[in-house]
């Protein structure tokens, strides 16, 4: 009762802070009101990790850091959000009501502010709901999930990106749609879901108005990854090989993969050059080809060591088989073909696309051989640099065919 109280004079903290923002001036006056606020909070109630989080959203603000929108929704988000988990179940329907409540703080702050963020307060949502599913389990994670908040729409609002209503709306349909429906086959986890959803709203806003094409050569590798993970799933864990969580994908998984592909597609929205279409179909067709590698190519008998060539268990980070290689190549060939055939890309940038698919697969095999097996990186960390790897060796072999016109 105490938690539940000290949560309700938080929120009122926050819709008084919301109302007299505006016009208590300088932001540092504000800022020392709300964290005094919050340490009062913190003596008559359990709401330390509130305070902190408060008190160090109200130093970012009071310092300049932070608008002042970017700020009240923040704080806002938490608080709804945080009364909504009181009493909720670490379940899909407890977060549905958790991304209604921090939307519905959204909106309420963005009415009385008279600002048209909307696009601001979706990443903010999905930043928060993310978060929260990955650090539920940590009593401590509120000041993580304030600043990732907060960090989010700070990024958004500073790119001044300008997207249609409308296919923002299409946007959160069909990217929260994708990682529900991907929940539901077991091919992703609850945060594997969150994190879909995101890169899927990021593609469909910033690759506009090809964002439904790039948005489906994403589902390509989706499809094709989800299959190769199925592909002998029975002998896979007999071997102790196969992917963790009965084949779910959690968030590093989906980061991992596609987290280069979505800084591609927002370097395309802000500058609108093909070099970054380029780098975000070849990194798409690395994530495709090395998926294929890892889960047919550890069915193809006994691999190689990428660096001596060299025999080695099954398994064995940096291992490499003829027909891992070879799926690898038609993994990033199908992804290319696809691109191509939506008319994202030309036939020699699918050339291009392909090629880079089958070099990234090999700076995974390279980097699991050298710095995973020496314990430096994890699996989600190889297969992030495998990806910027692809999609850096697309851009530069497109570089230098298009200074010789040939691309």
């Amino acid at each position: 009762m105490q938690r539940q109280q000290g949560l309700g004079f938080a929120a009122a903290l926050v819709g008084g802070a919301t109302l007299v923002g505006p016009y208590l001036m300088p932001e540092w006056l504000m800022g020392l009101v709300v964290i005094l606020s919050a340490l009062i909070l913190w003596h008559f109630f359990d709401t330390k990790y509130l305070t902190y989080t408060f008190c160090t959203l109200a130093a970012l603000y009071g310092t300049g850091l932070l608008p002042f929108f970017v700020f009240a929704t923040t704080l806002a988000m938490l608080v709804l959000g945080e009364l909504v988990f009181q009493t909720g179940a670490d379940d899909l329907n407890t977060y549905l009501y958790y991304i209604i409540s921090t939307a519905w703080a959204g909106v309420l702050v963005m009415a009385y502010l008279q600002e048209r963020a909307i696009l601001t307060v979706i990443f903010g949502i999905i930043a928060a709901v993310l978060l929260k599913v990955i650090l539920l389990r940590y009593e401590d994670s509120l000041v993580i999930e304030g600043i990732g908040i907060a960090m989010t729409m700070w990024l958004i609002q500073e790119l001044n990106y300008q997207a249609d209503l409308q296919m923002i709306i299409a946007a959160v349909i069909v990217g929260f749609t994708f990682g529900y429906f991907a929940f539901r086959a077991k091919t992703a986890d609850l945060s594997g879901l969150f994190s879909a959803a995101l890169v899927g709203i990021i593609l469909l806003v910033f690759a506009a108005p090809q964002g439904p094409q790039w948005f489906l050569i994403m589902l390509t590798f989706f499809i094709l990854g989800s299959s190769a993970t199925k592909y002998k799933f029975e002998y896979k864990k007999r071997i102790g090989v196969e992917q963790g969580q009965s084949g779910a994908r959690g968030y590093r998984n989906v980061f991992a993969n596609g987290i280069i592909a979505a800084a591609a597609a927002v370097l395309f929205g802000v500058f609108q050059q093909p070099l970054f279409v380029v780098m975000y179909v070849g990194c798409v067709a690395t994530a495709a080809a090395d998926t294929l590698a890892s889960e047919i190519g550890v069915t193809g008998g006994i691999p190689r060591l990428i660096t001596t060539l060299k025999k080695v268990p099954i398994g064995t980070n940096g291992g490499i088989t003829v027909t891992g290689e070879t799926v690898a190549l038609f993994g990033g060939f199908v992804v290319s073909v696809v691109a191509m055939l939506l008319q994202v890309i030309t036939p020699q940038m699918m050339v291009i696309c392909t090629l880079a698919g089958f070099v990234g697969t090999n700076i995974d095999s390279l980097v699991g051989a050298t710095l995973e097996n020496k314990g430096f990186l994890g699996n989600a960390g190889t297969n992030l640099l495998a990806t910027l790897g692809g999609g850096i060796f697309a851009v530069v072999l497109y570089l230098i065919l298009a200074s010789r016109g040939l691309a």
